[in-house]
């Protein structure tokens, strides 16, 4: 599966949660809702979740293989940093 589109559609300045994205899959899937947030050491990107009868946030959708949510993420957070330039 090859990410087909990126679009960031909400950028935030303050507190920890710096960015909404949703990302295409070979012009046919979309996954919406993936937060960009500023962790202690680094941004990272979180999966859409929704919280389950326990209080415990479980994800919706993941990637299953450690190459698979590099590439995501490194994707996800190049886009997110070219628009916060163009932004400026």
């Amino acid at each position: 599966m090859n990410i087909t589109g990126i679009k960031i559609r909400k950028l935030m300045e303050n507190g920890r949660l710096k960015g909404i994205v949703s990302v295409t899959f070979d012009d046919v899937f979309a996954v919406h809702d993936i937060k960009i947030v500023q962790g202690d050491k680094r941004l990272f990107v979180a999966m859409p979740s929704r919280r389950d009868e326990y209080g415990e946030y479980r994800d919706i959708v993941h990637p299953i293989t450690h190459e698979a949510r590099t590439e995501i993420e490194e994707r996800i957070l190049e886009a997110f940093r070219e628009e916060k330039e163009r932004m400026q």
